[in-house]
């Protein structure tokens, strides 16, 4: 029986020394007067027991507030029912959003969630995917800060189940899921062409980013003429917004919209657009990319911008690492739509 198991491989008794609350499947026999088998049959819900003496093992277990050990039930089943999540993004931007998508969905299926930052360190790393694995997980997540390419654990992982999530891995197969830049930018950039906007500029991150390549790609497949002169690259902040808009403002023939790589940077365009009594939307239309509430909603006028869906992004996570537990196959590279959230940056407001 699982819990005899567990007594035996990995417990011992108040009397050899442990802490008080740790007592053992042999102490709960003791207090229900059963025999260590009986006692084990009761609480693991098997074998042949009269309804009394399973409730009276039961209520001595939660009398004393046994806890069967989690390791040894892990060896016994071969299923832990826990999952790491394992995230370079310390100030958690993206991967909150994702983890509470995911808690969710592995929630509703008895599985629970342990989360480790990594921060940009390959020893740290590897350290919390050895504490991980000596747990017996059930499956791994590894998402970060940008949705580019990482190099593989440096840690054998053998046939275990393994998803990336906002991330990607230069290991060939792997199962990758993320959202769909291309495609969000192609929204952004049509949403301004609705609007009757022509002169369309996109000021976004560093090159080198994938999704910056990406979104540039959408931007400008979505325009039937494309100026080079209206694409500037920079960092992802505020501050190059500010730069950006002063730059554009500067032109012989200004914009009417800009897309923005990011809503950072486009709640700093919007302000220099204000300070220059620029009215925005009506004379200069504005759209941010992430939809982060943060810069959305406190940007006057409040930003356009496109959603990543990161938490529905950590629900699908959710399912197929399920999927991927129970024996399914999953690999290659799945990308989610994104969806546009239009506000006063682009459409006027009464």
């Amino acid at each position: 029986p699982i819990f005899t198991q567990c007594s035996a491989l990995f417990e011992t008794s108040m009397s050899e020394g442990k802490s008080p609350n740790r007592y053992t499947l042999r102490d709960v026999a003791r207090h229900a007067g059963v025999s260590l088998g009986t006692a084990s049959k009761a609480l693991n819900k098997s074998g042949t027991l009269r309804q009394e003496t399973r409730e009276k093992v039961l209520k001595a277990a939660n009398e004393l507030g046994f806890r069967p050990n989690d390791l040894a039930q892990a060896l016994h089943r071969g299923q832990s029912f826990t999952v790491g999540l394992i995230s370079n993004d310390s100030f958690g931007r993206f991967t909150m959003p994702i983890m509470e998508g995911l808690e969710t969905v592995l929630h509703a299926a008895g599985i629970a969630l342990f989360m480790c930052n990594a921060t940009d360190d390959p020893e740290r790393e590897k350290r919390h995917i050895d504490q991980l694995l000596g747990k017996r997980v059930d499956g791994l997540i590894f998402t970060g800060r940008r949705a580019d390419r990482r190099p593989v654990p440096g840690l054998a992982l053998g046939n275990l189940p393994v998803l990336y999530v906002f991330s990607q891995s230069d290991e060939p197969g792997a199962a990758c899921l993320l959202p769909d830049d291309e495609g969000g930018a192609r929204l952004a950039t049509a949403h301004l062409l609705s609007l009757g906007r022509t002169r369309i500029a996109h000021v976004t991150g560093p090159e080198d980013f994938e999704a910056v390549r990406l979104r540039r790609r959408g931007y400008e497949a979505s325009l039937s003429k494309v100026d080079p002169a209206l694409i500037l690259h920079g960092p992802w902040s505020e501050a190059w917004g500010r730069e950006a808009a002063t730059r554009l403002l500067a032109m012989p023939m200004r914009p009417d919209a800009i897309f923005a790589g990011n809503d950072q940077i486009a709640r700093g365009i919007v302000e220099t657009l204000r300070d220059n009594a620029i009215s925005v939307p009506r004379d200069i239309a504005v759209i941010g990319f992430d939809n982060w509430s943060v810069m959305t909603e406190a940007s006057r006028p409040q930003l356009s911008s496109v959603d990543m869906n990161l938490k529905l992004l950590g629900e699908e996570a959710g399912h197929r690492l399920i999927r991927m537990i129970r024996g399914e196959r999953e690999s290659g590279t799945s990308r989610l739509p994104c969806t546009l959230v239009p506000r006063a940056s682009t459409v006027p407001t009464p």
